[in-house]
């Protein structure tokens, strides 16, 4: 099983940066206030980021974000990518903890460092996962969902070999394969554009790699794909 980024999409956004943290035999039960607060101040520092800002929308790290929604048919008024969905629900002051141990991680994260994270449950995957332009037949069940939504055609998608598991790029996850309590294997893929280089991108994938460890366990490892590296063995 492999995690690859399509040549075509590294050649249309030739800045990509992604870091990848696999997590086998992890312990993703239970509650932890620690990581609860590390939320809270996460969000204060988000929110205090845009306070002076016009729209969470013209934050520097969500503008890229923007433009390569615009590269591939998706109106980003419409559809925003996953870190400015999480920090326009911060800002609201929308509760964005609790879910489980991987997601509320992975979110402090994202409003950490305002930076697109998403992740997979590995068992229910079927062969490679892949970082692709859509055909547009491929099926995809939103996370919360029971209905068929096939993306465009030239939609940024993750796949695997059954259906898309996010669409337009970094959106909207799907139910099929996403973390719950009993998740015991995950993917963990987080997301750069210029101007986030890849130096803050493998930051932030070994941070998120640490915290893992020390709050889930298992065996916990990570790599950062861009052009010239565009595949990772998950086992």
């Amino acid at each position: 099983m492999k995690f690859l980024i399509q040549k075509e999409v590294l050649d249309k956004f030739n800045d990509l940066v992604v870091g990848i943290v696999l997590a086998r035999d992890i312990n993703n039960r239970g509650v932890s206030q620690e990581i609860n607060e590390l939320l809270h101040i996460a969000a204060d520092k988000a929110i205090g980021e845009c306070s002076q800002l016009e729209s969470p929308s013209r934050h520097p790290n969500i503008i890229p974000w923007r433009e390569a929604y615009k590269k591939f048919g998706s109106d980003p008024h419409d559809y925003r990518c996953s870190s400015e969905a999480l920090l326009r629900q911060v800002i609201k002051g929308n509760k964005v903890g609790g879910i489980n141990k991987l997601v509320d991680l992975y979110n402090f994260i994202s409003l950490k460092y305002i930076i697109p994270v998403g992740g997979e449950d590995l068992d229910k995957t079927k062969g490679d996962i892949l970082l692709t332009f859509a055909t547009g037949d491929e099926r995809f069940v939103r996370l919360g969902g029971t209905e068929n939504e096939s993306p465009l055609p030239n939609e940024v998608i993750y796949k695997d070999n059954e259906s898309v598991l996010c669409r337009r790029w970094n959106w909207r996850e799907a139910e099929r394969t996403k973390l719950t309590e009993d998740t015991r294997n995950a993917v963990i893929v987080i997301e750069g554009l210029s101007p986030m280089g890849r130096e803050i991108v493998e930051i932030a994938t070994a941070e998120l790699a640490g915290l893992i460890d020390k709050y889930c366990g298992g065996a916990v490892r990570y790599e950062i794909l861009t052009k010239g590296k565009e595949e990772m063995v998950l086992g």
